[in-house]
């Protein structure tokens, strides 16, 4: 989990965009676990996990957007996607072919406490009051994240758990 940026110096404005941004790339990486595994139509599985941790990660990326627009309006963003990587979202190479659903809940549950470490190492290098409040509130977020997650893999039924069958033709990774 990295960023190029000097966290302490962030704006309350460029630290909604860092988080807008951090919900992105775990979107994006989600959304690519999802077609890479599609869904087997046997009910919840592994893809069907990570089609549903992209409706989350956009919905999370809204409700700071939203407000971000309350405070700034239309005032372009300065930082990019380029400048973090994995602070959220789960490792690339992570999925793989036959991964039961709950390894997926489990790959989500890293990458939620991923985010919490992320925001809750940075928070002593922060200054600025308000940024200082929303890192607080953003880690704490996260900490409810894998909570959620959490009470939603213990309701699975055993079968989840089971991993399904690779094609030999297929390759065992992703």
């Amino acid at each position: 989990m990295t960023t190029s940026l000097d966290l302490s110096r962030l704006s309350l404005m460029d630290a909604l965009d860092l988080a807008i941004l951090i919900e992105e790339e775990a979107l994006q990486r989600y959304k690519i676990f999802a077609s890479q595994l599609g869904h087997t139509g046997s009910g919840y599985d592994a893809g069907s996990f990570f089609a549903s941790m992209v409706e989350n990660e956009a919905k999370h990326g809204s409700d700071l957007l939203a407000r971000r627009m309350t405070l700034f309006g239309k005032t372009p963003m300065k930082l990019k996607l380029v400048d973090l990587y994995d602070v959220e979202a789960p490792e690339m190479g992570a999925p793989r072919r036959g991964m039961s659903t709950v390894q997926a809940f489990e790959l989500g549950i890293a990458a939620e406490k991923k985010a919490y470490d992320f925001y809750d190492m940075a928070l002593p290098g922060i200054t600025d009051p308000e940024v200082r409040t929303l890192f607080a509130e953003l880690r704490d977020e996260e900490s409810e994240h894998v909570e959620m997650l959490r009470e939603a893999m213990a309701k699975l039924p055993a079968s989840a758990s089971v991993e399904t069958e690779n094609d030999p033709d297929d390759a065992p990774y992703l």
